[in-house]
Formats: structure tokens, C-alpha cells, sequence
């Protein structure tokens, strides 16, 4: 028997009624006899075309306000019977069931619906049940019947039945089918993550619709591929291709940037920040920013969290950079920055981000909420006889926010709202302040009246020690080692004001 198969009828039953025009004066075109329902029956009657309602073929009207419509073993017959098997054949004509052999539907929109904000019953009523099983129906029988389970097919099903003058060949019904069941997939992982908001069943299920290729992986050895919506996030306004460490890299940045109010420029490098400050301009704060690091800043990642003017574009312009992001670029700024045409550009869109975490390991996957916190100065506990001015205040919490986006074991060095150097994953906190001091120190920085920053409690004292005789005056920790009074001990003995917040900002 031929693989190939004619579509002689069609079962079309849709939410959404846009582009289906060309698709049902092409059916017609071709002798297909048309089957709906509701909505999508008046509307293949608006057109002019001949249409049979379900219910003739059912015998049974639509009920409970349309809850059940397609549910029927006629209509179910029609799709999942086997044309090559003679016993289902000799049913089939036993009770007058005719075949479906294209089968067009889609889904109520339930995370639309979610995402507007409406009431639980509302969102309850958008779980499909009469879609949801006809898509698994016939792309189970895709050896005989072609499904399309989305509106973003419908391109691709006119060129189809353009093409081939409505056949369809066993690979296409194959091909349309797993896009049926990852439609049906991601719809039931979108209604379970829902109730299990209070469920707290402990099932890890996440679907992503959207998957971008790209050029590689970490390592050009390995494959790469990206699932999300970028354009959701952002508008990209010039350069090449994102690679898989830019969007590493782009991750870290969003979420430290969304950390600071203040005018605030950061460069990143591997996820790290290699130079941040917060100043009264954002050209100013670029400036001062790259001071923090001017060599880890070559090819780096550059963020704002302000528009990006004529003048911070012209200093930006001088550094070769991966890519640049900010909330807008003023006309001028854009024309200079866009001169580099491989420069990736990003305009950064207010839209919320994810407020949970997982990665795979080992033979399963680990989930956690997102750090979130940032500490005030209301949380802030002075544990010292010192206690730290005013100025002091600023720059530990400005320190405190940079721990918590870099890579642990780390040590942030700052003052006057400007990161001098941070010490970034070491195994152990003392190496991360030396690689600080060291680091701080061959930019030209002067430690005196700096601020010392850790992501976590110090065991012994050697750190505030060696803070101290590098001229810190300050430091921020979250505290809880059993050995607490001794770093307390060493700043009392010396004059460093010490606070502890209670929170640890380990990152790995």
C-alpha cells in the first residue's frame, strides 16, 4: 500500500481563526469535504463554502455550554481507525463512521489566560479537553491522518497541500505529528506547574516551545542550543549571532544590573563583573567602571541600567566588546555604537525573569529559588565597637550586591560606589582576598577607607587581618562561623567596624 495518502476530508475546529482562510478555500479547491464545530463552522460559512456541523455526524448536540462538542466515537472512529486493517474497516462501515483525514485544531490559550491575570475559574474553563484529545488521536494514527495542532503550521500545511495536491507523504504526517505531541507536551507540563503551585507534588516539569541553534556550544567541539524567547527580553539592533557564553554572560549581567537604582555601569567577563560603579551620570559611571579593570574588560559584556548617550557611546566605541545592553540609546548613540557591525546591541525590555533556577547533574536535575534578597541598611547588624559612617554604609551594600553575582569563594573590594577588584572563585576566602588586594593594587587603587565584602563567614581571622593592613576600614559579611569573635575581636583591637547581614550568597 502507498504511503503517500489523499486528504478527502478534514475535521477543522480552531480558537484562533486567523490565516485559516487561504487553508479552507484551498480544501475546497481540492474536493475535500469540510467538518467543524461552533465558532470555526460559522466561519467556514461566512466564507461561502460548504461546511457538515459535527452534531450530523454525531447525532448529538453540543452540551454544557460547549464543554463537549467533539467527544464521540464517531468522530474519534473516523480519526483512529486503521484504513489497512480489515476488522477496523469492517466497523467502521458497521456504524457509518466516515474517515478524518486531516485534522485541524488548536487549543484554548490557558497560559494567555494564566499570564492576563484571570481568576481561577477562568483559567479552569481554558483547559481543553475535546482539542487536546483529538490531537493525541490523530497523531497517534499518523500513518493515516494528518494533524496540525497550531496556528504557527498553517504556512507550512498550505505549502504542503500547494505542493503536492493533497497528498501527504509519511514522513510529513510523521513530522506533523511530533509537533502535535509536543504541543499537547508543553500544555498539560503548563496546567500541572499551575496546580502544583499548591500540589507540591515533587515532579520537576518544564517546557520550553522555543529552541534557537547555536553556532556551538562552551567549547566549538559542542553542540549548543538555546530555549526561550529572546525577542521577549529584547530588541537587537545590530551584530552577529549570540553564542551560548554570550547568553551566559548576558544572564549574569540582567540579574546583577536589576540589583542597583542609582545610574550604574557594569562590564562582565566569564559571568563576573570586572568593573561596576553607580554615579550621579552614566558616562561617568563607565568611565569609572572600566577603570576597575580595563584589561579583563576587552571583549567583555557591558551593561546600563540607563540610556546610553552620545558621550558614554563615544568612550564605549574605544573598547572592543562583545556585547552592549541598556534600556535605550539615544539616536546618535546608536548610529557610533552601530559602526562595529559585529557589536551585539540590546535594548533591555521591562519584562519580569524567572524566580526559580535548575541545571542538570548527575542523572537528574537540581532546582532552588533565585537569590533575591538584597540587603538594606535596616538589616544591617554592627557587631564591632566601630560602627561604619555613613559613606561607608553605601559602599558596604554597593560591595554586598557585587558578592552576590560572583562566582564563590569571593571577596569584593569598593569605595565611593565603584568596585576596586573582587577575588572570584577560589577554594578558599583567603587566596580570594589576596587575588583582590593584588589585583586592586596593580590598577593604581588606594585600599585606604575601602570596604570588604564576602560572600560568606570568615572561619578565622586572617581576613580581616590582612584587609585591615591593606587599609580597609569596613567590612560586610553575613557572620555565623563559631569562631565570629575572633574576626570581631581583631577589627575592635584595630579600629574596622564590622556588620553582619545573616544571609549567605554562595554562588556556583
Amino acid at each position: 500500500m502507498s504511503l503517500d495518502k489523499s486528504i478527502k476530508s478534514a475535521l477543522i475546529s480552531v480558537y484562533y481563526k486567523d490565516e485559516l482562510e487561504p487553508i479552507i478555500r484551498l480544501l475546497h479547491a481540492l474536493n475535500v469535504t469540510l467538518y467543524s464545530t461552533g465558532g470555526t463552522q460559522t466561519f467556514i460559512e461566512n466564507l461561502g463554502i460548504p461546511v457538515t456541523a459535527v452534531d450530523s455526524i454525531t447525532s448529538y448536540p453540543e452540551i454544557f455550554g460547549g464543554r463537549v462538542k467533539t467527544l464521540h466515537p464517531a468522530i474519534f472512529g473516523g480519526i483512529l481507525n486503521r484504513r489497512d486493517n480489515p476488522s477496523d474497516q469492517h466497523e467502521k462501515a458497521q456504524h457509518h463512521i466516515p474517515d478524518i483525514d486531516l485534522v485541524i485544531v488548536d487549543l484554548y490559550p490557558f497560559e494567555a489566560t494564566l499570564a492576563s491575570g484571570a481568576s481561577h475559574q477562568a483559567c479552569i474553563e481554558k483547559i481543553d479537553i475535546g482539542g487536546i484529545s483529538l490531537i493525541r488521536a490523530a497523531a497517534k494514527n499518523y500513518n493515516d491522518v494528518l494533524i496540525v495542532s497550531s496556528r504557527h503550521d498553517y504556512e507550512h500545511l498550505l505549502s504542503l497541500l500547494e505542493t503536492k495536491k493533497g497528498l501527504s507523504a509519511l514522513e510529513d504526517r510523521a513530522l506533523f505529528a511530533a509537533k502535535a505531541f509536543a504541543t499537547s507536551s508543553h500544555y498539560d507540563t503548563a496546567i500541572f506547574n499551575y496546580f502544583n503551585q499548591t500540589a507540591e507534588l515533587p515532579h520537576f516539569k518544564q517546557s520550553i516551545a522555543n529552541g534557537q541553534t547555536l553556532r556551538y556550544g562552551e567549547n566549538p567541539h559542542q553542540k549548543g542550543v538555546f530555549y526561550g524567547n529572546l525577542e521577549a527580553i529584547f530588541d537587537k539592533l545590530n551584530g552577529k549571532e549570540l553564542s551560548y557564553n554570550n547568553l551566559l554572560d548576558i544572564d549574569a549581567a540582567v540579574n546583577l544590573i536589576a540589583d542597583f537604582t542609582d545610574p550604574t555601569f557594569a562590564i562582565l567577563k566569564h559571568n563576573n563583573a570586572c568593573g561596576v560603579a553607580s554615579r550621579a551620570t552614566i558616562a561617568q559611571a563607565y568611565t569609572d567602571a572600566l577603570a576597575g579593570d580595563p584589561v579583563s574588560a576587552f571583549g567583555g559584556i557591558l551593561i546600563a541600567n540607563r540610556s546610553i548617550d552620545l558621550e558614554t557611546a563615544t568612550e564605549v566605541n574605544k573598547l572592543f566588546c562583545e556585547v552592549v545592553i541598556a534600556p535605550n540609546y539615544e539616536p546618535q548613540a546608536l548610529e557610533l555604537l552601530k559602526s562595529k557591525p559585529n557589536r551585539i546591541l540590546l535594548v533591555q525590555k521591562p519584562v519580569a525573569l524567572g524566580q526559580t533556577t535548575f541545571r542538570t547533574l548527575l542523572n537528574g536535575v537540581i532546582e532552588q529559588d533565585k537569590d533575591l534578597k538584597t540587603e538594606t541598611a535596616e538589616q544591617l547588624t554592627t557587631v564591632t565597637q566601630s560602627h561604619p559612617s555613613a559613606t561607608e554604609i553605601n559602599d558596604l551594600l554597593f560591595a554586598n550586591k557585587l558578592v552576590k553575582h560572583t562566582k564563590s569563594n569571593t571577596i569584593v573590594l569598593a569605595k565611593n560606589g565603584q568596585l576596586l577588584a573582587s577575588g572570584t572563585g577560589q577554594t578558599s576566602r583567603v587566596d580570594a582576598l589576596k587575588q583582590a588586594i593584588g589585583k586592586a593594587l596593580s590598577f593604581g587603587f588606594d585600599l585606604k577607607g575601602a570596604v570588604m565584602a564576602s560572600d560568606a563567614f570568615f572561619p578565622f581571622p586572617d581576613c580581616v587581618e590582612l584587609a585591615h593592613k591593606a587599609g580597609i576600614t569596613a567590612v560586610i559579611q553575613p557572620g555565623g562561623s563559631i569562631k565570629d569573635k575572633d574576626s570581631v575581636a581583631y577589627c575592635d583591637a584595630h579600629q574596622v567596624s564590622m556588620v553582619f547581614t545573616g544571609t549567605r550568597h554562595f554562588k556556583h
